[in-house]
């Protein structure tokens, strides 16, 4: 049985205790930060071991890998990538797609050669001018136009590398004023205005195969529940927006939510979401997460199925000729 959560661990290596957890509990996946990234082999052996406690078909090890200062690997053993903000800002739309695309499959290349197999990217989120700057630089502009376009070209370069990308945070966090990791934010436009707006690339991109929430107050929707936990949201992003890949929370730890981690997962399966996230490798938070997650079945299952279904048989490298382009499109990074 594969219970439907994903947990963090806490350091380069797994102890005994992770070990027994993982073995005994069989997350969908486990995500990785920076306090578990030092040298490629140490890597490589931490998925392996992870892989292995784990063994069931998904065995999924996640990452934030999008570039700029959201990047848990990073020089001298791997490549330091640009923001979105510095595609968004290039003249030449056709090259931005371009050096995007190139970029995801640079970084799809050095994730799955140390057993990574889901990034989560891409950020689809419409920057507006009041957002807080927990989006800033990692948005891929401020129309809905351009954010779709290079979202969509970032969600192409990481799936034709062989890595699943991860939509989010739908429906759109881009009006937040403050930042969910520390408070509640609170969005009170107008239903139409989101429409207009936030919503177009989540309906647009609303065939990548996994996505993720927004642990968000959107007051024309459900003014009482946050989107991760509010049905009525979650029924929207699956009805309206039309998102019907494997749908994981934002971070169950982030101080957005109250409650215990009892509440915080049920109340999250409640409202629809198909996976729990849990990130901060704490494991009394991840035991109460875990005796509250059910098994990954029924439609949740069938999504995490079509989602490995979506990735090439034979993931093709980057070529020497690709690395010059993705090197001369962003020189200036």
């Amino acid at each position: 049985m594969v219970k439907a959560f994903i947990c963090g661990v806490e350091g380069h290596s797994l102890t005994d205790t992770e070990r027994d957890f993982l073995a005994t509990e069989k997350p969908y996946g486990v995500i990785l930060f920076a306090r578990n990234i030092d040298h490629p082999d140490q890597v490589r052996a931490l998925t392996a071991d992870i892989q292995q406690q784990l063994d069931h078909p998904y065995r999924a090890i996640l990452i934030d890998q999008e570039g700029g200062r959201v990047a848990r690997m990073r020089p001298p053993h791997w490549r330091a990538y640009p923001p979105a903000k510095f595609f968004a800002d290039m003249d030449d739309r056709n090259a931005a797609s371009r050096a995007v695309e190139l970029n995801a499959r640079l970084i799809a290349e050095e994730l799955r050669s140390v057993g990574i197999t889901i990034d989560c990217a891409p950020l689809a989120d419409v920057l507006a001018p009041e957002c807080h700057d927990v989006i800033g630089d990692r948005a891929f502009g401020s129309t809905p136009e351009q954010v779709t376009a290079l979202a969509r070209a970032q969600a192409d370069g990481l799936l034709k590398g062989g890595v699943l990308p991860v939509l989010k945070h739908i429906p759109g966090h881009g009006r937040a004023m403050v930042d969910s990791h520390h408070d509640l934010p609170t969005v009170e436009a107008p239903l139409a205005e989101l429409e207009a707006c936030d919503f177009i690339p989540f309906r647009q991109l609303a065939d990548i195969p996994l996505g993720m929430t927004a642990h968000i107050v959107y007051t024309a929707l459900d003014a009482g529940h946050c989107a991760t936990q509010s049905p009525t949201v979650i029924r929207f992003i699956r009805e309206q927006i039309g998102f019907d890949g494997l749908l994981m929370s934002d971070d169950l730890s982030m101080k957005a939510l109250g409650g215990s981690y009892a509440e915080r997962t049920e109340k999250t399966f409640a409202a629809g979401c198909d996976l729990a996230l849990h990130c901060n490798g704490n494991m009394d938070e991840m035991r109460e997460v875990a005796a509250h997650s059910p098994a990954l079945q029924g439609e949740a299952l069938r999504r995490a199925q079509q989602a490995l279904l979506r990735l090439p048989v034979a993931p093709a490298s980057p070529t020497p000729e690709q690395l010059a382009e993705w090197q001369g499109l962003t020189r200036a990074a």
